[in-house]
């Protein structure tokens, strides 16, 4: 195992940029464990804390995380892949899962949230479609039966794919063959209080026309940004608008109430020859303005729901090496394997990395590979549904091509 110097010296690493960072309810992270090198889980929780994120999404129910997570107040999103589906769609087999998965490490680990299935409705599979609803009910009926349904809510994810259009911000809507799919989960969400769980990369828009889209747009940095035409907001980063875009889809069918929430976005610091913008430098700036916007920013939300709070999980905790794929894949970690951070993102920890690992009497010399129970979305970020990517971007070239002709009429 990796001596404790080693994350004591990434805490005097991060602490020497001169920005504390605050613990705030709407910054959170995304853990996965697709690799063969990772640090302890109980190393990985303190480095949890250390960025000041207060939430965890997981993509299953590894009761050694679930354990290390015990007493920390640290909320915690745990992921159903989509090959349970259609075992979830059971009461039964739901009520089971649940009692023998999570139960056990309640109330001292905060579990708020089930997700069900990782960008199911993009994946054109049929099967996956018709039982994720039944799925949704039965695991949110087994929490009723015990007594969980006002602690933890049931949810999904999806890729920003079930947008047909996303420009301007204020005429987003989702794809039409979607629609009788999306209308139902969505009133199932609207009676039991889950939020719409978005996954959006403004990476993979700028990667797909480099040439087009303004650089500093899509990384939080100082740029003239553009106005919706209907609405008259001034947007100055690309993540802002596809939130309100999936709000205004969201309003479109009646919906436009639920909480939207950002499950994943993130940018790689590595990248085969033809990723454009893969870049070190890149991720530093994306991860560490939003990070750092969330956290000190007088604005609370985006600029169609200013008074909704940001909750935002930045993907990911580590670099994750046996995740197949373009090298982007394995390099969205916002630490190296060893617990250092990947690149500096311009704050201090906000906890020594003791008070997670002293108690401890089991670390190891590193996690072996998960068996295979983790969600087949979330294994590639961009392989797994890289159809339904082109499909999007295909779909917001008129955002692209509206925003720089905008840019052009701001520049002269």
């Amino acid at each position: 195992m990796e001596d404790l110097s080693t994350f004591q010296t990434c805490f005097i690493m991060l602490f020497i940029t001169g920005f504390v960072a605050r613990s705030v309810a709407s910054i959170g992270i995304n853990y996965g464990q697709i690799a063969n090198n990772l640090p302890s889980q109980e190393e990985a929780v303190a480095l949890v804390k250390s960025i000041g994120a207060t939430k965890v999404k997981l993509y299953d129910a590894d009761p050694r995380v679930l354990k290390a997570l015990g007493n920390t107040g640290v909320e915690v999103m745990v992921g159903l892949g989509n090959e349970y589906l259609s075992r979830m769609k059971d009461p039964n087999k739901a009520q089971a899962w649940i009692k023998g998965n999570l139960q056990p490490y309640l109330p001292a680990t905060k579990i708020t949230s089930i997700f069900v299935g990782n960008e199911v409705l993009t994946f054109n599979d049929t099967a996956l479609t018709s039982n994720l609803l039944p799925a949704m009910q039965s695991v949110h009926a087994a929490l009723l039966n015990l007594g969980l349904d006002k602690q933890i809510t049931v949810t999904t994810t999806h890729s920003l794919a079930v947008l047909q259009t996303s420009y301007p911000p204020s005429a987003g809507a989702f794809r039409p063959d979607l629609a009788p799919c999306l209308a139902p989960i969505l009133s199932f969400q609207a009676k039991t209080g889950s939020p719409f769980l978005i996954n959006a990369y403004p990476y993979f828009a700028y990667k797909a026309n480099p040439k087009q889209v303004p650089l500093d747009f899509v990384l939080f940095q100082p740029n003239q940004g553009m106005v919706d035409p209907t609405t008259s907001l001034h947007y100055d980063n690309m993540l802002f608008a596809q939130i309100d875009a999936v709000y205004s889809a969201l309003d479109s069918l009646g919906y436009g109430k639920l909480p939207v929430h950002i499950s994943e976005t993130g940018w790689p610091s590595k990248g085969d020859q033809d990723e454009a913008g893969a870049t070190l430098d890149n991720a530093k700036k994306y991860n560490g303005n939003l990070i750092k916007m969330a956290m000190t920013s007088s604005k609370k939300g985006t600029p169609s729901r200013p008074n909704s709070d940001l909750n935002i999980y930045v993907f990911a905790l580590f670099n994750e090496n046996m995740k197949p794929g373009p090298t982007s894949e394995r390099n969205y970690g916002l630490f190296k394997p060893d617990g250092t951070p990947a690149y500096p993102l311009g704050f201090s920890l906000a906890s020594s990395p003791n008070d997670a690992v002293n108690n401890t009497t089991t670390a190891t010399a590193g996690t072996p590979p998960l068996p295979p129970t983790s969600s087949t979305g979330y294994l590639s970020i961009s392989s797994a549904s890289s159809l339904e990517r082109f499909r999007f971007l295909g779909a917001s070239l008129s955002f692209l091509v509206a925003l720089v002709m905008e840019l052009l009429i701001l520049k002269f």
